[in-house]
């Protein structure tokens, strides 16, 4: 059975622009190690920046693959150096009855 997560990740200063790239290359290369499935992935941005990414892995077992596989730490590591990963309660969009978010397109 397939787990959908939701990832929050807030740009570092002038960081902007890395974060939609790292973003835009994330799922096709979880796709390419057949971790992540076909379903279509949202992404969206906080009025902060903060770019939100919907997706579903293949199982529990492909996330714990995924923490061992060299290129999955790699592609992290491009994350880090532009972002910083945030819980969805500190997003303050998701704090409202209804959040909404500017469309990202991937």
């Amino acid at each position: 059975m397939g787990v959908i997560v939701i990832s929050a990740y807030k740009p570092k200063p002038g960081k902007d622009a890395e974060l939609l790239e790292a973003v835009r290359t994330h799922v096709p290369i979880l796709r390419e190690l057949s971790l992540v499935t076909n379903r279509p992935v949202t992404a969206m941005k906080a009025k902060d920046g903060t770019i939100l990414e919907v997706f579903e892995w293949v199982s529990q077992d492909a996330i714990n693959a995924a923490h061992k596989d060299p290129a999955v730490h790699k592609m992290w590591g491009e994350f880090e150096a532009c972002c910083e990963y945030v819980k969805l309660i500190d997003v303050a969009e998701c704090a409202g009855l209804f959040a909404e978010f500017t469309p990202v397109e991937l």
